[in-house]
């Protein structure tokens, strides 16, 4: 059959999926405008859409056992804090005659105790220390006795286990200064542990570790976990009493002189007792769950913790949350904005349960922020922190009376109180047969007992970087088009875009450059702060001033650049969200606006001009600080000084926040500076 010209004239047809790329390239703007909006409006929603807290393991069974607290424990509790009162206004050398004493009393309970001596290790920047663990050995050299602390374990052998799960309470104390809500904090734990001894319903062992904090609660937890997992062989595991007579002045010859071990660990509870000197209906308690890179344990531990401590012992349970938000004038009104609509919605449909109080609103965003910035500050909250790195669920439970008095009666009341809590979580613990596994280990807290999951919250992000990846193939699209149009008698060659990626590789690399400045900042002896963030600053400039003689500015080439640049931030933003969630959706809120509307300054219009000029202003990291600092009213100090802090303990305490700041977030920051100044 010969063919027709209408025939031969004939593109062929795409797949439904293709023309559907094509036509979203096309209206790119468009897109990005409602993916944008869709993705703030999302993230308001957020408290809105979070869910009641629910216990998803029925072996927990939280509440279902009788407390069987005795008050022999809890006055055995109060003699063993008079003990410490007593020994702590006559004794001088404190750090050793307290953890003697606590060592004395678990013995006498019938634990195996052992001692742990660790010193100090300061956190210090090295950039392996992203990768692997720290040479304490080397740290180790020129330390005297004096920097020795000492912790005391006590274990109980489960008569229903087989010693390979076990259960940790740990009581973070300071011997130097020992204060009264450390003192309760040990007594709760006393009266937990002498129940324990003497029932017979336990399978997993469980390990009381009287954490010596006077070189930080973190640090005290951290140095026995790193020994309980280390292996140790022939005489390894001992105390080297040998290097300093501390160890001679402690160990009694009831306590071993090797590090005792129990099983692996199913959860860690850290009890402590704080005075917030707030006057309440009631006790409150505080649970602080947030480890390292935004870390969670398992939601069923808290919501175990949770229902035990409001319906057991009628406590209020609080979560951290940023208190500045509370008066916010502009979130009370989006509060009334959702529930008019909720009210709405339940007049046309009642099944349709949408909207909160402004209330329940406002708390509820003031919550979801402190949580999304200390999951994205990357930072524990406490010393359950060091747990999480060995993948055992943890949290802190902080315990505010409303009212602390010296009255022996209020004191047993809190001592009864916290202890039949502690008893209730090990009670459920110790009915599981594996793992907490059942409950989300990634979600953001709004109250609680109300938490927004990662099915939820990640539609914001997802909504948020959409745009990129459209807008690069976008830009692409028409840099081949006006390519064609301008120079017709020569095509179009696919190789160039390797020009614009060689100047992002080299900005990236400047970025990788920068992240261990650092570290060689950190050898000048006797520099302050200050001086220290303007060596960093300078040398960080210097060398991008180096490297900027590799760039090619070509007029024709910044469409290309633009589309290499927002394709970098949305790998680098995916990567992130892997990593740490929190830290690539705050990351999104201030490049996907600056990259989207990024254009050289001869190109953009006035407003625009304006606009890109703000929006980069407020991109940068160190302007970015200050603008929530004085947003949420945080007052500490010299701006300068408080700065170089913050960003000291993002790579102190090994935060991948630190890397991002660095190797993603500033160097897409320094390219689109450079597409506002191209030469078009």
């Amino acid at each position: 059959m010969a063919s027709t010209p209408e025939t031969e004239g004939q593109k062929p047809k795409h797949r439904p999926i293709v023309r559907i790329g094509i036509f979203i390239i096309a209206h790119s703007f468009i897109v990005s405008v409602v993916c944008c909006t869709a993705g703030v409006l999302a993230l308001l929603l957020l408290p809105v859409l979070a869910k009641k807290t629910y216990v998803s393991e029925n072996a927990l069974m939280p509440g279902s056992a009788i407390p069987m607290i005795t008050d022999q424990d809890v006055s055995g509790a109060n003699n063993f804090i008079n003990e410490l009162t007593s020994l702590n206004s006559k004794s001088q050398s404190l750090n050793i005659e307290i953890p003697r004493l606590i060592a004395l009393h678990m013995a006498n309970l019938g634990g195996e105790v052992s001692y742990h001596m660790f010193q100090n290790q300061p956190n210090k920047f090295h950039p392996l220390h992203f990768f692997t663990s720290t040479d304490t050995e080397a740290n180790n050299v020129n330390q005297t006795c004096e920097s020795y602390a000492t912790n005391t374990v006590g274990i109980i052998r489960a008569p229903r286990g087989d010693g390979k799960e076990c259960i940790v309470l740990v009581t973070p104390y300071n011997p130097v200064n020992l204060s009264p809500n450390e003192t309760l904090s040990l007594g709760i734990a006393y009266s937990v542990f002498s129940l324990l001894t003497q029932v017979s319903w336990l399978a997993k062992d469980i390990i009381w570790l009287a954490a010596d904090s006077q070189h930080g609660q973190y640090n005290s937890v951290a140095a026995w976990l790193k020994d309980y997992h280390t292996p140790s062989f022939g005489g390894s595991g001992k105390l080297h009493d040998d290097e300093c007579h501390i160890s001679n002045d402690i160990i009694a010859t009831e306590v071993s002189d090797t590090l005792r071990r129990a099983g692996t660990m199913a959860a860690a509870l850290v009890i402590k007792v704080t005075n917030t000197g707030e006057a309440g209906e009631q006790d409150a308690l505080n649970i602080y769950a947030e480890a390292s890179n935004g870390q969670m344990p398992n939601l069923d531990l808290i919501n175990v913790v949770s229902y035990l401590a409001v319906h057991g012992q009628g406590l209020r349970v609080q979560v951290d949350k940023l208190v500045s938000l509370l008066d916010s004038t502009w979130l009370k009104f989006i509060g009334e904005v959702f529930e008019t609509v909720g009210k709405i919605a339940r007049s046309v449909n009642p099944q349709w349960k949408f909207g909160i109080s402004v209330k329940e609103y406002v708390e509820g965003s003031a919550t979801l922020v402190s949580s999304l910035y200390n999951q994205a500050l990357g930072v524990p909250t406490g010393s359950h922190g060091a747990f999480r790195d060995y993948q055992v669920d943890a949290i802190t439970m902080e315990i505010s009376p409303k009212l602390l008095s010296n009255s022996k009666g209020r004191q047993t009341e809190l001592l009864f109180r916290g202890g039949r809590l502690v008893e209730g979580v090990i009670r459920s613990v110790n009915n599981l047969l594996e793992k907490f596994h059942q409950s989300f280990f990634l979600y953001l807290l709004t109250s609680s007992n109300k938490f927004v999951s990662v099915g939820v919250y990640m539609i914001a992000f997802l909504l948020l970087v959409a745009p990129l990846p459209v807008l690069a193939a976008s830009l692409f699209s028409d840099t081949i088009k006006s390519y064609v149009k301008s120079e017709k008698n020569e095509p179009f060659k696919s190789w160039r875009w390797l020009y614009p990626t060689k100047t992002v590789f080299l900005v990236y690399l400047w970025g990788a450059i920068v992240s261990l400045l650092p570290y060689f900042i950190y050898q000048i002896p006797d520099s302050q702060p200050t001086s220290r963030l303007l060596i960093w600053a300078s040398l960080s400039l210097f060398i991008l001033i180096v490297l900027g003689s590799f760039f090619r500015a070509r007029s024709a080439e910044w469409a290309l650049l633009k589309s290499v640049t927002v394709s970098s931030a949305f790998v680098g933003l995916c990567l992130m969200s892997v990593i740490n969630f929190a830290t690539a959706e705050i990351g999104a809120l201030l490049l996907v606006p600056m990259c989207l509307m990024t254009k050289p300054w001869r190109v953009a219009g006035k407003v625009q001009s304006a606009l890109n000029l703000v929006l980069v202003i407020i991109g940068f990291p160190g302007a970015t600080f200050f603008v929530v600092k004085s947003v949420f009213g945080f007052e500490n100090g010299s701006s300068l000084v408080e700065f170089w802090y913050w960003v000291e303990s993002l790579w102190a305490w090994n935060s991948a926040t630190y890397i991002y700041i660095c190797m993603v977030h500033i160097p897409c920051w320094v390219l689109c500076i450079y597409i506002l100044l191209h030469p078009c």
